[in-house]
């Protein structure tokens, strides 16, 4: 029996979530509907009142499945009732168009028109009149994300404002739709930026930023901590797993087999992704056998990593089977030494953040 989950707040928000919260991103791709449907009921039954999901999902992206996850939960609220009164909800609005032509016809903007028909859309397939909190996926503007190391002044153009997204969310929030706003992917200048327009104009604050968080991509320690530490922001820790990297499955296969272990193998688009550069991957091979000297199994020490760290509000757990979930759930606890967490930093020092 795992160690009962106790409820965090969320920035300066009245929402109480659960330090670990179901991520959604594989219902609708690997995950068929009843089998999604499994896993929710399972997740609030191990006492997770936190779901995250987007407008985008599943993953991968293809214009077949844009928007199956909000409608495989929608599902699942109008299935069973009570259980949305039960969790808190999560989606996200996506940001200029990465090469989703199906999402606003591929617009490289995020206007505010869009910004409420996306919210809208989104409540729809949720089949739920109001949103717990509601995420920019990824920056409106021109910063480097998702792997890429680099800012480039040259790729500046006109964007919809940080003030003016603002407005938008903050009409959301006036209609009752949405009750908290946060941000994804984002860098520390975006943060302070949205904290300091929301103070300056009476604005919707941001409660949380969501952006990876794991062993072998740790970007969040190099600044964007100290920001949401002294703004009152919570981090919510995405693939702490490092899309399976950090369970051990791929140390022997490697991605290129026959065997299929995980999605970091059977989707060829996400292999040139960070999570499968070769670095990333002899990086996430030292930290697991780090864990096995330890006598942990590598999910629990790169989970507890995430779960122990003051940084982490909450730690958003991907899954596709109930053995996974629960797996996950069965690390909350786990505490390492401070001899272990030493070692840990003694890898990066020599890998630092191949997944970043």
């Amino acid at each position: 029996m795992s160690t009962p989950l106790p409820l965090i707040s969320l920035g300066r928000s009245d929402l109480r979530v659960t330090p670990i919260c179901l991520g959604t991103m594989t219902f609708g791709q690997q995950v068929g509907e009843h089998a999604a449907h499994e896993l929710l009921d399972q997740s609030l039954g191990r006492g997770i009142n936190f779901i995250d999901t987007a407008e985008m999902y599943s993953v991968p992206a293809r214009a077949e499945t844009y928007g199956a996850t909000e409608r495989i939960i929608g599902n699942w609220f109008a299935q069973r009732p009570g259980a949305r009164e039960k969790v808190v909800l999560a989606t996200k609005v996506a940001g200029p168009s990465r090469g989703m032509p199906w999402v606003r016809g591929g617009s490289r903007n995020l206007l505010p028109d869009e910004i409420r028909q996306a919210c809208d859309d989104s409540l729809a397939r949720l089949k739920t009149d109001r949103i717990d909190l509601y995420q920019i996926h990824w920056p409106n503007r021109n910063v480097p994300t998702f792997g890429n190391l680099y800012f480039d002044p040259s790729q500046d153009r006109d964007f919809t404002t940080i003030h003016e997204q603002l407005e938008a969310l903050a009409g959301l929030v006036k209609a009752g739709k949405v009750r908290y706003i946060g941000l994804s992917n984002e860098s520390p200048w975006g943060v302070h930026e949205f904290v300091r327009l929301a103070e300056q104009h009476n604005l919707p604050r941001v409660a949380t930023v969501q952006n990876p968080y794991a062993l072998n991509s740790r970007a969040l320690d190099n600044g964007l901590d100290e920001s949401l530490y002294r703004l009152n922001v919570s981090m919510l820790a995405y693939s702490p797993l490092a899309f399976g990297a950090l369970t051990g499955k791929y140390d022997e296969v490697g991605l290129n087999s026959d065997d299929k272990p995980g999605r970091l193998a059977i989707f060829d688009s996400m292999k040139a992704q960070r999570w499968g550069r070769p670095e990333a991957l002899a990086a996430a091979r030292l930290y697991n056998a780090l864990a096995r000297r330890h006598g942990l199994t590598p999910t629990q020490m790169a989970l507890a990593f995430c779960y122990t760290s003051w940084r982490v509000a909450s730690t958003i757990i991907g899954v596709t089977k109930p053995e996974q979930l629960d797996q996950n759930v069965d690390a909350w606890g786990t505490t390492l030494s401070t001899e272990l967490l030493a070692e840990i930093d003694a890898i990066r020092w020599t890998h630092r953040d191949p997944a970043q």
